[in-house]
């Protein structure tokens, strides 16, 4: 049985990881998305990718990380929203120096998409969406079984699809994205205090603005299922899920649209959905 190393770069935290090829997790860390500057941080997941590597004791065949975005083609730079000390980043190239590995690099969204169809809720699912609520929204859609990349790699991006009209001003420049309206730093900023505090009207409106987004990508591509994770998401929970599936259902009146699902993750939540998904943009590498 082969294994890969895996690492998971995000607003807030890093996680890194040693997986088997069945999805089996044989060592994993986590700590803090912190660093003054952009070699800090660089150091930081470098630390924390050794030290899983010498906990698991095994060979590995290959490095797969999801970085949220955006990004050049395959890793090769990148410049994520919420981690500002990275701008044009050369992530992938520093990354094969560090470790000399063959190195896979995707955005994190479209990471937990090839892990939730490798191992979870996707499995046997040729059309669907994979979405992160969580610090960002994200995402990765995958249709006729391929996962769609894009001409830069970019494809997927849903956290800016608008979902209010002339709503909240969102990082990306526009307005109403529903990144802007629906993602962790937003409630916060919406309500005064951390997303997890959020009160019920929120966690409602939340998973409408979800659903919006999701009616909308079911429409358009012809496809029934979307697999939501992230902090935001799990952690709202049921309010969630059931106020943005009845969004859903009150949007999507195409014939080939209607019955479309929202449904949670299925490679379990905390980190082992996102590591799981770095290793599939390993594996995915590895075996074309």
């Amino acid at each position: 049985m082969a294994e890969v190393l895996a690492l998971d770069i995000g607003g807030t935290k890093l996680a890194a990881a040693v997986v088997a090829d069945d999805g089996t997790i044989l060592a994993s860390d986590r700590r803090a998305t912190a660093g003054d500057d952009a070699e800090a941080l660089f150091a930081a997941a470098v630390d924390l990718v050794v030290g899983v590597r010498d906990v698991a004791g095994r060979p590995v065949v290959a490095l797969g990380v999801g970085c949220g975005g955006p990004m050049r083609r395959g890793g090769a730079t990148v410049s994520p929203l919420n981690i500002g000390q990275w701008r044009e980043f050369p992530l992938r190239d520093r990354l094969v120096d560090a470790f000399g590995l063959p190195t896979f690099v995707d955005n994190d969204a479209k990471a937990l998409a090839l892990g939730e169809g490798r191992w979870g809720a996707a499995v046997g699912v040729s059309d669907y969406v994979g979405m992160v609520v969580s610090t960002g929204v994200g995402g990765g859609i995958v249709l006729d079984g391929r996962l769609l990349d894009g001409a830069d790699g970019n494809a997927g991006h849903v956290g800016h699809l608008i979902v209010e009209p002339l709503g909240r001003a969102c990082v990306c420049g526009s307005r109403g994205c529903l990144e802007a309206e629906a993602s962790g730093t937003a409630i916060a900023a919406i309500t005064g205090r951390p997303a997890a505090e959020a009160p019920y009207e929120v966690r409602v409106r939340t998973g409408r603005l979800v659903g919006r987004a999701v009616g909308s990508l079911a429409q358009t591509l012809d496809l029934q299922l979307a697999v939501v994770a992230g902090s935001v998401a799990l952690g709202f929970g049921d309010v969630f899920f059931d106020a943005a599936q009845d969004e859903l259902d009150r949007v999507a009146r195409l014939a080939f649209a209607r019955g479309a699902r929202i449904v949670g993750p299925g490679c379990g939540d905390g980190d082992a959905g996102p590591l799981l998904g770095a290793a599939a943009v390993a594996w995915r590498g590895v075996q074309g």
